[in-house]
């Protein structure tokens, strides 16, 4: 058996701290690399030694294959453990370790090579009798090639990434006239995050559910599966919510998947943790293998909130040659584990990821709640890196408890500084079809459909006005005992303009000795600051105390209230600089991103719902589509060009159309 004293983590984030602490509980000491952005992250903090890897771009630090194994040398480590994303499904890397004599936290290079591969494990899986979708997983890759054998398969198809997952490089096409964008687009995604633009094509399963059996093997021929994770609900190909048990699972089912997943378990002589994926046709009741992840994945806390288990443990176990204790018939999964993963996207603007900084960010404290994250208050959610802010799990009995104890948490976690999914997260817990377990990878498209309501809150509103009141009303150096607003002429209401939810709402109040009268779109009020303290403040509704946290950035204003949850909003400028306006026909980058492609030339006339830009952010694909019939004016931006948010993109002299603008 190999001895493991020093432990190299290949990652950042909250994985990172994940390792860290298992590996304080084993007494074994940590290094940790970082990039510029995650210097003062809470991983590097709490770590043993961490080592300064290069800029923020993951090519030149978090993916340089050389430079870790350089540093892993230098400090010499016996071991490396690469977490989830980034190295941590690359051969090559594996390989690169085991050559410098450093133990690889993983399995054997041979088995990431040949389940890299979907095509090559689709083979395998049809060699020893586990079903699979059929499609195509040919090595000719052409246009012509893949639209002839999607035109064999039958829409509607999935065309996927063949090495990686994340949902990056992955598309559903429903036409033919959809096939050729969105290879071209696939192509690109998967060069960029896998290395390889090779495509393989399914029969896309419209009422399909995603399970997943965690396994772990070590290298004496042991195996078992630690049952099911159910990863139905999910957006843009990538999981937001993990349960187990699954609610669709009952004995039978669970026992003929469960033969499937330790069949292939023999099958690749799997020596480590890992994944085995299969898409459950619940109309026809049949499943079929997805692929295998040979790694530790995101969910993986919720196997050990039901087991008891630490994966991570057993994964340095296994690697240092310790065999696998644990038995197939003795395993028993206890009560239930649900898992809401917090990202920071927006929700209304098809889960656009966001970029900056978290003003503010606390989780509450509750009995079954864990929270893995890798954020606190003032860290930035970058540009280069995945925006999930963090894990919420939580332990139950039972199901239905494990959704009130999970609502509770989500309601009452503040995270302010940048748009979130939190609401949404409590959306879905709510939901009756959820609640019941019917569900399947169309629930959030629907959900999103029924819920996309621009709700105006109006006491939020308020809350807002009245904190920039304050602020600037501390700032006053003259007339201090005059209230804000008072004029020496007939005296009208001040009136705000605020942006909501992409709607203009104009605000008019006044003060009066004791309170402030508002004049709101719907109804008037009348409202008492009780106190203010730093970022909080209380307000009195009709007798009703309401407290509110507040960040202001620039003219952003984010509000955490446990009614309302958080909310963001924007207060006009009451005289705007001409610096601050928009030309009609401009279109401007959503969020910090890179040109990957420019559809269109100056002068070229173009019609609505046109694709415009290919933009790509955190490795994920947008285009910017026209909302309206013109002719291009001017292109202000540059193929390879790396822009912030709001820059202005291309501006067009517009012909009248109704459509509106819209991201895909």
């Amino acid at each position: 058996m190999k001895e493991i004293t020093k432990i190299l983590i290949a990652n950042r984030g909250e994985i990172a701290l994940r390792i860290l602490k298992t590996c304080k509980s084993l007494g074994i000491s940590t290094i940790v690399i970082y990039s510029e952005s995650d210097k003062l992250s809470p991983y590097v903090i709490n770590s043993d030694k961490a080592i300064f890897i290069g800029e923020n771009n993951p090519t030149k630090s978090y993916l340089n294959i050389k430079l870790i194994i350089d540093i892993a040398k230098e400090h010499e480590v016996d071991a490396i453990h690469p977490g989830y994303g980034f190295l941590s499904e690359n051969s090559h890397f594996a390989k690169k370790c085991i050559e410098n004599n450093i133990i690889f936290i993983g399995p054997d290079p041979k088995i990431i090579e040949e389940m890299g591969s979907k095509s090559r494990a689709k083979k395998i899986m049809k060699s020893i009798g586990v079903p699979v979708i059929e499609g195509y997983n040919g090595k000719n890759q052409s246009i012509k090639k893949l639209t002839e054998e999607s035109e064999k398969i039958g829409y509607p198809i999935l065309i996927k990434a063949s090495y990686g997952g994340g949902g990056r490089g992955m598309r559903i096409i429903n036409k033919k006239n959809e096939l050729k964008r969105s290879i071209l687009g696939a192509q690109r995604e998967a060069k960029n995050s896998f290395g390889s633009s090779e495509l393989i094509i399914e029969k896309y399963i419209p009422e399909g559910r995603h399970i997943e059996f965690q396994i772990l093997g070590d290298k004496y021929g042991n195996g078992v599966h630690v049952f099911e994770r159910e990863c139905t609900i999910q957006r843009r190909y990538q999981k937001i919510i993990e349960e187990s048990p699954s609610p669709i699972m009952d004995n039978a089912l669970r026992l003929k998947m469960g033969r499937e997943t330790l069949k292939i378990i023999k099958k690749l002589n799997y020596d480590n943790a890992g994944t085995i994926e299969f898409i459950y046709d619940e109309k026809n009741k049949k499943y079929y293998f997805l692929e295998v992840n040979t790694r530790l994945q995101v969910e993986h806390p919720v196997t050990e909130m039901i087991t008891g288990l630490d994966l991570v443990e057993l994964q340095i176990k296994i690697s240092r040659g310790e065999r696998l204790k644990i038995k197939q018939e003795k395993l028993k999964n206890n009560g239930y584990a649900l898992e809401c993963r917090i990202y920071a996207e927006d929700p209304k603007n098809i889960f656009l990821p966001q970029s900056g900084k978290i003003l503010h960010f606390k989780a509450p404290k509750i009995k079954g709640l864990r929270v893995d994250s890798g954020i606190e208050s003032k860290s930035e959610i970058s540009i280069h890196y995945d925006p999930m802010i963090a894990k919420f799990i939580v332990w139950a009995e039972n199901r239905e408890n494990a959704h009130i104890k999970m609502k509770y948490a989500l309601e009452n976690t503040e995270c302010l500084g940048i748009k979130t999914n939190l609401k949404l997260l409590v959306d879905i817990l709510n939901n009756k079809n959820f609640k019941n377990g019917s569900y399947d990878i169309h629930f959030l498209d629907r959900l999103i459909l029924k819920n996309n309501k621009n709700i105006i809150n109006e006491k939020p509103l308020i809350a807002a006005v009245l904190f920039n009141w304050i602020k600037r009303n501390k700032k006053r150096k003259i007339l201090k005992s005059l209230p804000s607003g008072w004029r020496n002429n007939f005296y009208k209401p001040q009136t705000q303009e605020i942006n909501f939810n992409d709607k203009s709402i104009k605000i008019s109040y006044e003060y009066t000795k004791n309170n402030f009268i508002f004049y709101l779109p719907k109804y008037n009020c009348v409202v008492k600051i009780i106190k203010s303290k730093n970022n909080s403040l209380w307000i009195e509704f009709d007798g009703i105390q309401e407290k509110f946290k507040i960040f202001k950035k620039n003219n952003q204003f984010f509000i955490y209230s446990l009614k309302y949850g958080n909310i963001s909003m924007e207060i006009k400028d009451r005289m705007p600089s001409a610096s601050t306006k928009k030309r009609k026909g401009s279109y401007v980058s959503p969020m910090p991103s890179k040109i990957i492609k420019l559809l269109v030339k100056v002068d070229q006339k173009i019609n609505a719902n046109e694709p415009l830009i290919i933009l790509s952010s955190m490795k994920m694909e947008n285009t910017i589509f026209s909302y309206k019939s013109g002719i291009v004016d001017k292109i202000r931006v540059k193929e390879g060009q790396n822009i912030e948010k709001d820059t202005l993109l291309i501006n067009i002299n517009e012909i009248k159309n109704k459509n509106s603008l819209k991201y895909l």
